[in-house]
């Protein structure tokens, strides 16, 4: 995915178990820079995991959640207003908390190891995200 993330993007991974998020976590985030993508794992017991890279890139997991307040607990309005990117998986169990211009990809499956993605932008700033990474794996 090339550097086509820039820092303040905040990511919503939306999709069934086992459709896919954490592996598509896992280019992100080599796409970010993290040196060895083979260290991004699920947080789902940790809930956040942050990872050095061209930027803070922090995956976190919303599906133990209880809602909003436990994700800002976390610390979410601090990851999201740095110059980091943020993806969160499960994020339409916190869909009132995400930033309006949060770039949404949604992950449905369509055969075994087949993925469709649907993409939607909040803004500009996530439509220039979103352009820049299909360019990069077009």
């Amino acid at each position: 995915m090339g550097r086509c993330f820039a820092g303040g993007l905040v990511i919503g991974l939306v999709g069934e178990l086992g459709a896919g998020k954490t592996l598509l976590v896992k280019g992100m985030a080599s796409g970010s820079g993290v040196s060895d993508p083979n260290v991004v794992t699920s947080p789902t017991f940790t809930l956040v995991h942050e990872y050095e890279a061209s930027m803070l890139f922090y995956h976190l997991d919303a599906y133990r959640l209880s809602g909003c307040e436990e994700l800002t607990a976390l610390g979410f309005d601090e990851m999201t207003s740095c110059e980091s990117v943020v993806v969160v998986e499960w994020a339409d169990r916190v869909r009132k908390i995400m930033p309006d211009d949060t770039l949404w990809i949604e992950l449905t499956a369509v055969g075994e190891t087949s993925r469709r993605l649907s993409c939607s932008a909040g803004d500009d700033f996530s439509r220039r995200c979103l352009a820049a990474m299909w360019a990069q794996v077009r």
